[in-house]
């Protein structure tokens, strides 16, 4: 269901059936086998670096226990067996390894009971204020009560409210049941890996599988969430079934009956669905018993396993002549792919839901965004990526505004996106409710007119001037140093009109002329610095709108790593070294235990952020550089644990604004009349003092281009139309 209307089908269950019958569901955090070792070194009191080396031997795969790492890791092994600590430390984590940490509520399940439920399971208040019960869903379902699950999905909430916005911006009314399945410009965008915000597709690793793909219909996009699992990426059958999909490989059956099951998955056993068929059309297992085995594979309990076998093999041979060895290798074979089996059912629905999404950015991007970046309008970090996202799509989104912005997100009717009002810091619901109330009676036509106008208990100085900081005023036509200027006054003046004309005393002098000896006075001001306005648009809506900081570096980003591809990094790169680079968003100096100075900084470059540590050897040397809104490189080693991944710095220089060169990597490809033509329109569009070379990746040479197509390197627009004639990684950092 739709997340913000889930509540609205819990509600119905409890008025139908009674408040006493239903409740929602406990869940139990587990130790798992990291987290097991990282909590036992931590009530040890171990050093940290000892416990992070353990716990970082142990691999990430599902499921994985701390015998099984054991076995796995030599290292670890050998760590276990040789040091007297980590033996002590490993051995306590598999006592406790496994047992309950902490209690949540289930995200979707729902109990319904014929009678009370405290005749049946016991019951507590949960922190959410919600009745819930004390037994996890596995007791509930063995004590034979009704448990639901009741999914509330944020992407159907964005999928209304982009439906929503096509109706206001075009008219539009569009039915998504209705839309071709095979979208050429859908596909298209899929292909070429435009996944951002696309429903379970845009994971990095995700994004790749759907390239190599290569979808041109909705059921191509079936497979892709069974395939994205540890258990299929594990084992070679993403290859397998991608090199049947182009062709480029023909899977070997090892029954002619099952080349009709396995056909549309190019003889991978992908689905539960086809465990259940091969069963039952090799050895003519009803459906429910093939079910029943279906289970017991995928939950590896043995002795059930044991007495199926046995009837398989017979029913195989009885039913088709099948010999026992073969029947036997098919079992085998149904057993291992039966715990990577997927649902199809499942993967179709987020298949189709996926497409969707997919549909609706492809055709209207502007909208599609709008309703995504509401969505996650209350995470500061995700919405700023997705508004970098935005822009990298030559979508604009343009400040708050209290004449024309609503709660959220909204489309103006040129298409663009307006930010809301429920995103500066500060404004409450109260506040957002009483300025959209007054503004059903015209808009707001000046400072005045909107303290007038706005219930003055609802909006105090501090969210007024927050509103003038970030630009929701600006459309007044003053600048925001004259509007801060009178702010205090207005709402002075605001509060007794209200108070005067609730009273009745209006009537006395008549509302025209009681206007004009109130009009405000707005004084004539320098602007704020551009740097301070940025920074008030950063603190108070979480993005700059006016420009960022980091325009002047644009060039010199280019060549290091983007801070969002390491926060994402798989563990295989902690230890590896990296070069990056953004401004400082925050600095804390630390001391450590021997007194000396160190600092934890926050680096921010146009699309992400990461910690950045600075030990005392690196900080005394460049300590003149650690400071907010200075813009900095580091060359570091990143470190990953199980909550974050950071840069230990091992050199900080400050950034140059304009990079000395402009080196670009031609590939052979690429050596053609084109390419060169682009090229020279690109060199002649943005004229400037910045040196170009050209490095002819196959041949070797290196061409520096004449002064006359020298580039202005602080300008954006230079790399992105680089990016779009070349793809990504052209440029060769000298």
């Amino acid at each position: 269901f739709c997340y913000e209307k889930r509540q609205q089908v819990l509600d119905y269950i409890i008025n139908r059936y009674g408040q006493e019958k239903v409740a929602q569901i406990i869940t139990f955090g587990t130790l798992q086998a990291r987290a097991a070792v990282r909590d036992v070194g931590r009530a040890l009191e171990m050093p940290y670096s000892m416990v992070d080396n353990v716990a970082k031997l142990i691999p990430r795969d599902l499921g994985i226990t701390l015998e099984r790492a054991l076995e796995a890791s030599n290292e670890l092994r050998s760590l276990y067996e040789n040091d007297e600590n980590i033996k002590r430390l490993i051995d306590l984590a598999q006592s406790v390894e496994g047992m309950p940490r902490n209690s949540g509520t289930h995200a979707a399940g729902v109990v319904i009971a014929p009678d009370d439920l405290k005749k049946y399971v016991p019951l507590q208040l949960s922190n959410e204020n919600f009745i819930t019960t004390e037994y996890d869903k596995d007791k509930i379902e063995s004590l034979g009560l009704l448990k639901m699950d009741l999914l509330g999905l944020r992407t159907l909430t964005v999928i209304g409210d982009a439906i929503k916005f096509i109706y206001e911006t075009t008219g539009d009314k569009l039915d998504l049941d209705k839309i071709p399945l095979d979208d050429e410009e859908t596909c298209s965008m899929l292909r070429n890996g435009d996944t951002q915000g696309v429903f379970q597709l845009e994971s990095g690793g995700m994004t790749k599988l759907v390239i190599d793909l290569g979808p041109e219909s909705f059921e191509d996009l079936i497979p892709l969430v069974a395939l994205y699992r540890p258990g299929p990426l594990g084992t070679g059958m993403v290859e397998d079934f991608i090199a049947g999909r182009h062709g480029e490989k023909t899977a070997e059956m090892l029954h002619p009956l099952l080349e009709p099951v396995l056909k549309d998955t190019f003889g991978v056993i992908l689905y539960q669905e086809q465990v259940m068929q091969i069963t039952s059309v090799l050895a003519g297992f009803s459906l429910g018993q093939a079910d029943i085995l279906r289970r017991a594979m995928g939950k590896k309990k043995a002795k059930e396993l044991d007495s199926m076998r046995e009837a398989f093999i017979d029913g195989a041979k009885q039913k088709h002549g099948i010999s026992p060895q073969l029947s036997s290798e098919i079992f085998a074979l149904l057993q291992h792919f039966a715990g990577y089996g997927f649902n199809k059912s499942h993967s179709a629905a987020y298949a189709l839901v996926a497409y969707q999404t997919a549909y609706l950015k492809a055709h209207w991007p502007a909208e599609f965004m709008a309703a995504f970046l509401t969505s996650v309008i209350s995470d500061s970090e995700k919405l700023s990526w997705y508004i970098s996202v935005c822009r990298s799509m030559g979508l604009k989104i343009l400040p708050p505004d209290v004449n024309e912005s609503g709660r959220s997100f909204s489309v103006n009717k040129d298409r663009v996106i307006r930010f809301g009002l429920a995103g500066v810091k500060n404004v409450g619901e109260n506040a957002i409710g009483s300025i959209l109330q007054a503004r059903k009676d015209g808009p707001f036509k000046s400072l005045m007119d909107f303290c007038k106008r706005v219930d003055n208990r609802a909006v105090n100085k501090r969210m007024l001037e927050n509103l003038i900081k970030c630009g929701a005023m600006d459309s007044f036509g003053y600048k925001r140093s004259e509007l801060l200027a009178v702010a205090e006054q207005a709402m002075d003046m605001g509060r007794n009109y209200q108070k005067d004309y609730q009273s009745g005393q209006m009537g006395l002098f008549g509302d025209d002329s009681f206007a004009d000896v109130n009009e405000l006075k707005i004084p004539k001001l320098e602007e704020i610095p551009k740097r301070t306005i940025l920074q008030y648009e950063k603190e108070l809506i979480g993005f700059y709108v006016t420009g960022n900081p980091l325009d002047a570096y644009v060039g010199s980003l280019y060549y290091y790593t983007p801070l969002r591809k390491i926060s994402d990094a798989s563990e295989v790169l902690d230890g590896k070294y990296f070069s990056v680079a953004g401004i400082i968003s925050d600095c804390r100096i630390r001391n450590t235990r021997q007194g000396d100075s160190m600092a934890i900084l926050t680096l921010e470059d146009f699309n992400g952020k990461m910690e950045i540590v600075v030990f005392p050897k690196v900080y005394r040397d460049a300590a003149r550089l650690l400071y907010q809104e200075n813009a900095i490189s580091v060359e570091g080693k990143l470190s990953i644990d199980e909550r974050e991944r950071k840069i230990q710095a091992l050199k900080i220089k400050p950034l140059q604004e304009v990079p000395p060169d402009l080196h670009i990597k031609i590939m052979k490809k690429d050596e053609n009349g084109i390419v060169q033509k682009g090229l020279k329109q690109i060199f002649e569009s943005f004229p400037g003092d910045t040196p170009v070379y050209l490095h002819l990746v196959d041949s070797g040479k290196m061409i520096k281009v004449e002064r006359c197509f020298w580039v202005d390197g602080k300008n954006a627009g230079v790399y992105q139309a680089l990016d779009d004639l070349l793809g990504e990684n052209w440029y060769l950092k000298a």
